[in-house]
């Protein structure tokens, strides 16, 4: 529940008539900041930094997403469960971009459709937790919330509630963009050079199907090049940034109001998504995000009723507003074919346009034998297949895949081509929350999506 540092509106944020209603409702999963003065300074500082992103780049990202939802274009939204201000490094991010526009490349042309990139990177710092907190032999310290919040460490000066984390968050994730910009418009994205994104990755099935569908590729550039075509539009590409609207008081701290239109964005990211544990409808989450103008994504796990997706659309998206709302279905492989056709069915009939995206990970948690948070890559991909034939079977659109995936050489979920084992998880599993596709496996759901799509 709410801790007592967040009842009040802080001065310097944007002022808008009610955008601090939430103050006054049920919420839950935040923080007991443990200091007031911390708390008060870094919201003031939070309050008057430039944004993270634009007005202008989330009206496009608007724009893309209801081209996704009326099947002429396909969302790629992935990246690490939870950030860590250590994981931000250059080496890291751009693996984990290059993977990204691999996966994108796939996708693209195997169904010949336009792919809107986008990372669960530059403020994926918090998580909610299913406790408030951990007990490890016998001693009791309050549960990691995400480097934003508190520290992985099991100690109690680390597992301190500190707000002072918020303001390292935003200088991490002004890092992350600074680079991610670089990276894809400056070159590196630059589709002649798909080849490159390959290097300096371990040889496997992957990465022999991805390396002949790159020279594919090659010879459509030069027989284009030969004909005169312009290639600028090769050299670069949209990438846009998400995470989960958790942490409110750091949410609200960065909102700004337009200059061009008057209205309130929330600045620290292009997407952001209302998580399973806090879309109650009456509740402070949903509130707060039903203000601002980014695109909203809401988390629908298998309880989720059609009901339930009416009244999400009425609070968040009451205009109707193409692009505003994407549902990520959250199902589970053993529930998607039961459970997902009743929603689909009660939104398609309200006449609503969402865009409907599959998030496979979440709903396919299980223990492995060795201790671990594990997912089965075969559960994984069974989900995958089961929403586009819910989709198929319905006549709807399939318009995203939602992912965390790293490009780095991880072993946290079990099977794949290169078979990853519960022994692996020894040695190769890094994930201070939950597991994540690596480098290989994340490939392998892009060729398997591909497909699908070429079919739709």
């Amino acid at each position: 529940m709410t801790g007592p540092m967040t009842s009040t509106a802080q001065s310097g944020a944007a002022d808008y008539p009610g955008l601090d209603d939430w103050r006054q409702l049920p919420i839950s999963q935040q923080p007991t900041w443990s200091d007031r003065d911390v708390f008060d300074a870094s919201v003031k500082e939070l309050s008057v930094l430039p944004p993270l992103v634009f007005a202008g780049e989330v009206d496009v990202l608007r724009e893309r997403l209801a081209a996704a939802a009326q099947g002429r274009a396909f969302l790629l939204q992935g990246g690490d469960c939870a950030e860590t201000f250590e994981g931000a490094t250059a080496d890291k991010i751009s693996a984990r971009v290059k993977t990204i526009l691999q996966m994108a490349v796939v996708l693209t042309y195997g169904a010949a459709m336009p792919v809107i990139k986008m990372g669960r990177m530059a403020g994926q710092f918090a998580k909610p937790r299913s406790s408030n907190d951990e007990t490890r032999d016998g001693v009791t310290l309050p549960a990691y919330r995400g480097d934003i919040v508190n520290g992985y460490d099991f100690t109690p000066e680390s597992r301190a509630h500190d707000a002072g984390r918020m303001l390292r968050a935003y200088h991490t994730s002004a890092a992350t963009l600074n680079l991610i910009r670089a990276f894809t418009q400056g070159g590196f994205a630059d589709l002649r050079l798909v080849h490159q994104w390959n290097k300096g990755f371990t040889e496997n099935p992957a990465h022999a199907r991805y390396e002949s569908l790159a020279r594919d590729i090659d010879r459509a550039i030069r027989f284009m090049d030969s004909c005169g075509a312009d290639f600028e539009a090769l050299k670069r590409v949209e990438f846009f940034a998400s995470h989960e609207a958790l942490l409110l008081d750091y949410e609200r701290a960065l909102t700004r109001i337009d200059s061009r239109t008057g209205l309130p964005y929330d600045t620290s990211s292009h997407f952001l998504w209302i998580g399973e544990r806090t879309r109650e409808l009456d509740h402070a989450h949903v509130d707060f995000l039903s203000r601002v103008r980014n695109p909203i994504g809401v988390k629908l796990g298998p309880g989720t009723s059609g009901d339930d997706a009416l009244r999400l659309i009425d609070k968040l998206d009451p205009n109707r507003e193409p692009g505003r709302l994407t549902f990520i279905t959250r199902m589970g492989a053993k529930n998607i074919r039961e459970k997902l056709p009743a929603v689909v069915e009660r939104v398609t009939a309200s006449g609503a346009q969402v865009l409907w995206v599959t998030d496979p990970m979440h709903g396919n948690t299980v223990t492995s034998q060795n201790g671990y948070k594990t997912r089965r890559f075969d559960d994984v991909i069974d989900e995958v297949r089961g929403f586009f034939e819910v989709h198929q079977a319905l006549g709807t659109v399939p318009g995203g895949l939602h992912m965390e995936m790293t490009g780095d050489d991880v072993a946290e979920c079990l099977g794949g081509s290169d078979p990853i084992d519960e022994d692996a998880f020894a040695d190769r599993y890094e994930s201070v929350c939950d597991p994540r596709l690596n480098h290989m496996q994340s490939l392998e759901v892009a060729f398997l999506v591909a497909g699908a799509l070429a079919k739709r």
